[in-house]
């Protein structure tokens, strides 16, 4: 007997880009043209989407979730017959995980990065001098007053 939980598709339902996971009818459009999934064996949009539906979230919301393994590549999106948007569930999956501060390490050195200079790697004097080698304009400085407060 598959028990749904219908808390958590009820917190789902809350996150922006979540909302529409209760729609997927499970067709199977969105592991056709799957990057993540034809490189490895466990990613599976399908079955995401199919656990969200049933509340069986646990795995999921972990810093070693498969969904971290999700391209953003936006190919399910324009696949889904339902208008589900698998990758906006993923993302808002994603930002759940963020919300208790449980990202992996290296998806929450690329926040810091963007908190302190507005991109997601940092400019090292190294790849400015290549950049100017390369005979390319340096990295400006961004200003960041914008974006402290959107961040705040």
């Amino acid at each position: 007997m598959i028990e749904i939980d219908f808390s958590f598709k009820d917190k789902l339902d809350q996150v922006i880009g979540g909302e529409m996971h209760s729609f997927c009818f499970q067709c199977g459009a969105c592991v056709g043209d799957c990057p993540s999934a034809r490189y490895s064996e466990k990613f599976n949009p399908r079955l995401i989407m199919l656990k969200t539906i049933l509340g069986q979230y646990q795995e999921l919301l972990t810093e070693n979730s498969i969904i971290w393994e999700c391209t953003n590549c936006y190919n399910c999106y324009e696949r889904c017959p339902q208008d589900v948007r698998p990758v906006e569930v993923i993302v808002a999956l994603k930002n759940m995980i963020a919300q208790k501060k449980q990202s992996p390490p290296k998806v929450q050195q690329m926040v810091d990065a963007v908190e302190k200079t507005g991109r997601t790697v940092i400019v090292t004097p190294t790849s400015q001098r290549i950049r100017n080698e390369l005979g390319l304009k340096p990295v400006a400085e961004l200003a960041m007053d914008e974006l402290k407060e959107i961040l705040a």
